[in-house]
């Protein structure tokens, strides 16, 4: 499954300038508009909060939110944001920029190993998907766990997705990831790493280093705050959060077993269309991209058996369904009806964005299912354009230049929402246009941790 580069209409040379390319606007994408809007949802401004006390008290250890331990999550991400504080970043770049810089990194890392696996057509492919898709984009600009977990758990599966026997120092890369992802979002990423033990299952001692490194990066900070904080850290992290979310729906975010597919469609927006190409036996041939599909399959099911659901844990399963559209597209026949059709209805996804964008603060505040969507006629002109054309040049042998008109139109796209939708959610959605408040008025749950940030500490409720 190498290149053919002839065959789609572009030289080597073109295919890597337009790569360099991508890898600009995907920078720009992730850092553009960071500052625009102030921390919002319940966990951002709980995470922020938790990590701006650590650089304060120069406690590394024990979380605490409001000076009282909150055992929710595990410390990476509060060490990430405490590290923003101490360089001296402000209320919002100090926890979102590290996660930009994460998610560039990977996009980064995840196209040179496609490279090297698959070569450029759907090394490029495969990151200008994922890269633009809105899961992975959303993710990048929050400073939630999300995406740290999922990048350093990904980092580590390509390096074991890899076709030729690899060293003992890539083991212990890929340990190291593996270690991280461990202390960004606690057992998940252990539960998700069942397809790299089938597949390696005659490898022993490449295990044994895998899992020896991720317990050196990982063990020494759970077995201090165990010894610290004791039952209520056993308690509370492991049972509450791990298995309790498993089995039971005491958090109020059980969904139904069907949760996931139309979140998955939702996250490789506006690539929807091209998941038809995975639907190919000659994909599969290849034991990489069975690798890849046994990653996605297994952590789709073990996401939709949980009783609690929330979109971002789909997030570690995008890279492998990026990876997997991404060759496919690559190998896909030149001139092929198939490409014309999926990739003409993925530029006329576009005509969304505006509606989308119109709702997003209310979706912020009482959710999906309580805000009316409604298309804009207007809209379909140019994404019906932006379609023929990139419908042409897939006729004429010229994927790669249909690829990078979609993917430059939702940048264009995610550009106009930032500048313009960002101030509305600033004003609506967080606290950071509260000003000097003493008290808390009747307000959501996402709008009280917002304001509790920016007010410093936790406010009461005003009677």
């Amino acid at each position: 499954m190498q290149d053919d580069l002839p065959r789609n209409g572009m030289s080597r040379s073109s295919t890597r300038i337009l790569a360099a390319g991508s890898v600009a606007g995907l920078f720009f994408l992730c850092f553009f508009g960071l500052t625009r809007t102030g921390l919002v949802g319940p966990d951002e401004p709980r995470y922020a909060a938790i990590g701006k006390a650590m650089a304060a008290t120069g406690d590394w250890i024990t979380p605490r939110l409001w000076g009282v331990p909150w055992f929710e999550k595990p410390a990476l991400l509060y060490w990430m944001t405490a590290i923003g504080f101490k360089a001296g970043l402000g209320a919002e770049l100090a926890p979102r920029l590290p996660v930009a810089l994460a998610s560039v990194a990977f996009l980064i890392y995840f196209f040179v190993l496609l490279r090297r696996e698959f070569g450029d057509r759907a090394a490029w492919y495969s990151a200008t998907i994922l890269g633009t898709s809105v899961g992975w984009l959303v993710y990048s600009h929050v400073a939630i766990t999300d995406l740290p977990m999922s990048a350093a758990f990904a980092a580590a599966m390509l390096i074991l997705s890899a076709e030729q026997r690899v060293s003992a120092r890539r083991m212990l890369a890929a340990g190291v990831l593996l270690g991280l992802a461990v202390l960004a979002k606690g057992l998940v990423p252990l539960a998700l790493f069942i397809p790299a033990l089938w597949f390696l299952r005659r490898r022993i001692r490449n295990l044994a280093l895998v899992f020896l490194a991720a317990t050196l990066i990982a063990a020494p900070w759970y077995i201090l705050v165990s010894l610290r904080n004791g039952a209520p850290f056993l308690e509370e992290f492991f049972w509450k959060h791990h298995f309790g979310r498993f089995l039971n729906s005491a958090l109020q975010h059980e969904r139904p077993v069907w949760f996931y597919v139309p979140v998955l469609l939702a996250g490789v927006f506006p690539w929807t269309p091209l998941l038809a190409l995975l639907f190919s036996p000659r994909l599969f041939q290849d034991r990489r991209a069975r690798f890849l599909l046994a990653w996605f399959a297994w952590g789709f099911l073990f996401f939709s058996v949980s009783r609690n659901k929330l979109p971002g844990y789909l997030l570690p399963l995008l890279p492998p369904v990026a990876a997997l559209v991404g060759i496919a597209a690559a190998e896909a026949r030149v001139r092929s009806p198939k490409m014309m059709t999926v990739l003409a209805a993925s530029a006329v996804l576009l005509c969304l964005v505006p509606p989308l964008e119109d709702a997003l603060p209310q979706v912020l505040l009482v959710g999906i299912s309580h805000t009316p969507l409604s298309l804009a006629t207007l809209w379909m002109v140019p994404a019906l354009l932006v379609g023929i054309a990139s419908a042409y040049w897939e006729k004429n042998g010229r994927r790669d230049l249909a690829v990078g008109l979609i993917a430059a139109c939702t940048a264009l796209a995610v550009v106009t929402m930032v500048w313009r939708v960002y101030p509305e959610l600033d004003r609506q959605v967080s606290g950071r246009s509260a000003g000097s408040i003493s008290c808390l008025p009747p307000t959501s749950r996402s709008q009280r941790y917002s304001t509790d940030y920016y007010a410093g500490r936790e406010l009461p409720d005003c009677k």
